[in-house]
Order: structure tokens, then sequence, then C-alpha cells
């Protein structure tokens, strides 16, 4: 007994063994440490991934959502969001299971929130057995500061269904067809605008009616120029930049002249068998004389009259234009002594104009000096009448008849009679567009619509003229570098202009347009050929039109303008298409047969203007 109570005292004070216990102490809290770090580095992975998956799912439903809604029936943006996150992370990513994920929309903005759960391992020893990660992704599509400047051909051909190449007298009497073109045109635009602007119009487009707006972070702006014969911006110029006399193929009043007597009629005697007070009464511009006559038996009044005749010179004259202004504005008529027998006639203006100085050549890549019209830039000077606009005015215009003297430019010709001479807006069809629209927020979806539906297509077609003009509207350093060249806060901008015909240059020398009547003026080419010909499609003049787009195109590209081309319709020479492809920027012409592919192609382009963006 005593040798074991020794046995016992000794091990009692031995302290060798002691490392067993504390090693036996410590082993579960070691566990939990190495185990904590083990499993911490399994959910930080696990919640990467469950983080890049939830951002993927939020990327694909916006961009699949478009311009549309979230509710869209032709493919569900919430079924490709969950798609995009399911391909994203694996259903038991390090060891992970009840993977869930839920995305919903408001305002363009998407949201996800994913979670899954992970199963812990050495972790358990501490009594975790699970641990649930939960992440939250946004996304939506944000545009930088936005121009986008629409030059849209809106000419007789755009009446027109697509691809019919046997529509009535090229624009079917003046009345759009069965999906015409120029429908095509106006939905395709309004879709344009609810994919940039997120605002509804009545348009029907594919996705369904967006909601929401762009909001306040950033600004987006619109502006048109569409365009045939001319295009209607005078109106929007600051009245300095507008002449107050110009020249016009007008009239000037001589004062009135007494013909000699020529025969009237003749008149029964009166009552007392002779001519007193026989035929009209005499007046200011008529008198009339009745001398008796006899032929075989019958008695009767010669009746003759002489008229007192307005004298008028023809030709390329000064017209005293300065009543169309109105202080900044503008008035919408003037008065000018043209009317008949001399008197002030009213002349109005639909807000069309001529172009200013230009020049005549055969190339215009780069723009040749001295060709204003050409110039983007070149801002008005006071004195110099070369670099300011005039408006367009037909009711100025008298013009030579058709006959074999037509071709007989006598600027001093008197004619007593003017039956030689005729005003250009009595015999002839004139055109002036839509007005143009400076770049503007149009925060509101039904002055947007409306505006694009007062598109009526009518007039030949000059790419040039809606070209320079959609240029000159949106140029940062130009004539409206105070409302382009930055934001209201300072902002950089970027800018597109988005140019759309369906056809050819088409020009006729008779042609009232931004360049005078070409027959006449000759401010482009002097081949205008004969009188004869003055209604036909001219081949010199449709050579400067090509010419003249192929210069502007060119310099719109040098100004970091982003040029999207868009050739519509399919009736496009290849020779044309060829020029529309060079002229866009590289990468951005687009060729659309029909209304259907207009309205994807406009989608396409808003898509690439807009910028899909992870916020959150």
């Amino acid at each position: 007994m005593s040798a074991r109570v020794e046995t016992l005292a000794r091990l009692a004070r031995d302290t060798r063994a002691n490392t067993i216990a504390i090693v036996a102490a410590a082993l579960i809290p070691l566990c939990g440490m190495i185990g904590g770090g083990f499993d911490l580095s399994r959910m930080y992975i696990v919640k990467t991934r469950l983080q890049h998956a939830c951002d993927a799912g939020a990327l694909a439903g916006r961009k699949s959502m478009g311009g549309g809604t979230w509710a869209q029936s032709s493919y569900m943006p919430r079924t490709m969001a969950e798609r995009f996150f399911d391909a994203n992370i694996a259903s038991d990513a390090y060891g992970s299971n009840t993977i869930t994920k839920s995305y919903s929309e408001n305002a363009g903005k998407v949201t996800g929130t994913a979670s899954a759960i992970l199963p812990m391992t050495l972790m358990r020893v501490l009594g975790k057995t699970t641990e649930t990660l939960t992440v939250t992704c946004e996304s939506e599509m944000r545009l930088p500061n936005t121009d986008v400047m629409f030059v849209l051909d809106i000419t007789g051909s755009m009446n027109c269904a697509a691809g019919d190449t046997s529509c009535p007298l090229g624009n079917n009497n003046g009345v759009p067809a069965a999906n015409s073109k120029i429908d095509g045109l106006k939905t395709a635009v309004k879709c344009f605008y609810e994919i940039v602007a997120r605002l509804d119009t009545n348009a029907d487009c594919d996705g369904g009616a967006p909601s929401g707006g762009t909001g306040s972070q950033v600004q987006v702006r619109f502006g048109f120029v569409p365009y045939a014969n001319n295009v209607n911006v005078g109106k929007l110029l600051p009245t300095s930049y507008m002449a107050d006399t110009a020249n016009y193929d007008t009239r000037q009043f001589l004062g009135k002249e007494w013909t000699d007597w020529t025969f009237y009629g003749n008149y029964y005697r009166n009552a007392q068998n002779n001519c007193s007070g026989v035929g009209p009464a005499n007046t200011t511009d008529a008198n009339y004389r009745a001398t008796p006559a006899q032929s075989g038996l019958t008695a009767y009044c010669y009746v003759e009259v002489k008229r007192n005749l307005a004298q008028w010179k023809y030709g390329l004259l000064p017209l005293n234009v300065s009543g169309l202004k109105n202080g900044t504005g503008y008035n919408s008529s003037f008065t000018a002594q043209i009317g008949n027998d001399g008197t002030m006639a009213t002349i109005p203006w639909s807000g069309c104009i001529e172009e200013r100085q230009t020049v005549q050549a055969t190339s215009y890549t780069p723009i040749p000096s001295g060709a204003n019209d050409l110039d983007i830039d070149l801002v008005p000077s006071a004195g110099d009448e070369t670099t300011r606009w005039k408006p367009s005015l037909p009711d100025a215009i008298y013009e030579r008849q058709v006959t074999s003297s037509w071709n007989q430019l006598n600027a001093a010709t008197v004619d007593k009679t003017s039956t030689n001479y005729i005003r250009f807006s009595d015999y002839n069809g004139y055109y002036c567009p839509t007005e143009a629209r400076k770049l503007q927020q149009w925060n509101d979806a039904a002055a947007f619509q409306n505006y694009v539906d007062s598109f009526v297509a009518s007039g030949n077609t000059y790419h040039d003229i809606g070209m320079v003009w959609g240029a000159r509207l949106m140029s940062p350093t130009g004539i409206f570098a105070s409302e382009n060249a930055y934001t209201p806060q300072g902002g950089e901008i970027e800018r597109h202009l988005i140019f759309m015909t369906d056809g050819d240059a088409t020009s006729a020398p008779c042609d009232y347009n931004a360049y005078g009547l070409h027959f006449f003026d000759k401010r482009q080419t002097n081949d205008v050929g004969t009188a004869g010909e003055c209604f036909n499609q001219r081949t010199s003049l449709s050579d400067q039109i090509n010419a003249r787009l192929e210069g502007l195109c060119a310099a719109i590209r040098n100004k970091n303008i982003t040029l999207w081309v868009v050739s519509f319709g399919g009736g496009v020479n290849a020779a044309t298409e060829t020029r529309l492809q060079n002229c866009a920027s590289p990468g951005r012409y687009f060729k659309a047969d029909d209304p259907a592919a207009l309205q994807r192609t406009f989608k396409s382009i808003a898509d690439q203007i807009s910028a899909l963006r992870l916020i959150k």
C-alpha cells in the first residue's frame, strides 16, 4: 500500500507529462483558428463569385431590356439576367448550396440581390455550421453628356413605300403610301428617342414603353434638320446674320405710262343714235373713246382703250428685306413695291434661306477658299455681305417664261405688258421643309412626337444643304458656340450627327433652292442646260451636290463629331452607296431596306450611343 502511495506521489510531483494536457486543452481553439482562416477564405471566394454573377445578370438584363420595358413579351429581361447569373457561378461553388437570385427594374435601373448558403468545415467545432452570404448589384443605361443631330431626307420620294420603283410621279402625288418611308422614318426616330431619352411616345416600338427619363445627372439634347430643296433655318439665326438688302431675280417699279389707243370692242349706239357715253367709264388706269362706225346697213360704235400700265425693270436686282426683322426676332412677311400696277405687295417668308457666297469648283475636299456656303464655323461679319444669308422668297422671284427668248438675260429690260415674265410662285411648285430645331432637351415626349409627326415629304434631294446646316447647328466652335461648346456646368459633350437619305441627289435648273434659281443665277455651275430642260434633272447640278457633300463629310469628321449615315429604302444606286459609306465615320454606315430594318438600325445606333454601366 505504501509503495502505491509513493508512486502516486512521485507522479504528482513530475511536470513532464503536462504537455499532453496542454495540447489536449488547446486543440479545440487551435482547430477553430485554422478552420476560421480556411472557411473565411472560402467565404471570400464565394462572395466574390456571387458578386460577379450578380453583376453579369444585372448587365445582361439591362442590355436585353434596351429601350423597352422589363416585362416585354418577346424576350424577358429577367430571364436573361437569371441565365447570365447561372452561367457565372456553379450551383455548388466551393461547397455552397441554396444559391438564390432576384432581379427587378425601376425607372430603367435593374437591381439584383443574390445569396448563397455556405456550409462550414472546421468552424463547426466552434458551433458555426453555415454562413449566409448576400450581395446586391445595379446597372442602367447611362449616357454621357450627349448631343444628337438628325439630318433627315424628307423629299417627295419618301411618300413611296420602300422598294416601290413605280411610285406615281416619284412622290405618290404628295400623299404617303401604305407603309411609306416617311411614316417608317417617323417611327424609327421616335423609337430612337425612347431608347436614349427613356420617355414614351405614341410609336409602336420593339420592347414596349420606357419610363423614368435620363435623370438630372447628364445633358441629353436632340436637334433636327429636315431637308429637301432647302432647309428651314432662317428664323433660328440672330437677325444680324441675315441681310437687310440682297439681290434677287425680281422686278423694280419704274412708274406708269399710257399706251397707244388699241381696239377694245364694238358697241350699239345710244338712244340718240350716237356714240356719246358708249363704252366703259374712264378710270385712272384706263381711258376709252367711242367713234361712229358703219358696216353695210349696221351703224355702231367702235370703242378703243389706252391703259396706264406699270413699267418694270426685270433682272438680278436689290430688294430691301429688312422688314422681316423685328428686333431680335422675325416677322413672317414684309411689303415691297412689286405688286400689280406698282402697288405694295405682301411677301411671305416661311423661314428657308438662300446661301451665302460660294465658288464654282469640281472638288470641295478640302473646302476651297471663298466657299462661305460650305464653311461650317464662319460667323457673319458686319459689313461683309458675302458672310450673311438672305431669306428665300418665291413670291418676289420673277422668271422668264419657257420660250425661245428665255435665255436672253437682260437686267435692263423694260416691259410694258410684263407678258414675258411670270412670278415664280404662280406657276411653279415650291417647298420649304418643316422648320429645323436647334439642339435642346426634349423632356416632353408629346412635344417630340408632335414635331416629328409634322414632317411632310416633298421636293428634290439636296444632300449638301442638309448636311452643312446639321453641322452648323451642332458645332462647338461655330455660330452657336456659346450654346454648344460645353454644358451649362462646363461639362464635355459627345456629339453625334445622324444623316439619313432614301436616294440619289436630284436637282433641276428651275428648282428654287438655297442657291436661287440655277438657270438664272448659275452660282454653282454655268452648265444649266437650255430653257426646254429647265424642269428636267440635270447631272451637272447633281454632281455639284455630291462633290459638296463629300467635302462636308470630311470637314464634319475632322470636328470630332461621330457621323452616322443611313441609306434607307433600297433605291440608292451603287455610286451613291459608296459615297455615303465613305461619308460616314469608320464603322458607322448602315443600310436599311424597309421601315422595320430602319427601326432596328436606329435602335442599334441608340444602343451604341448609350453606355451600359454598373452603378453599384
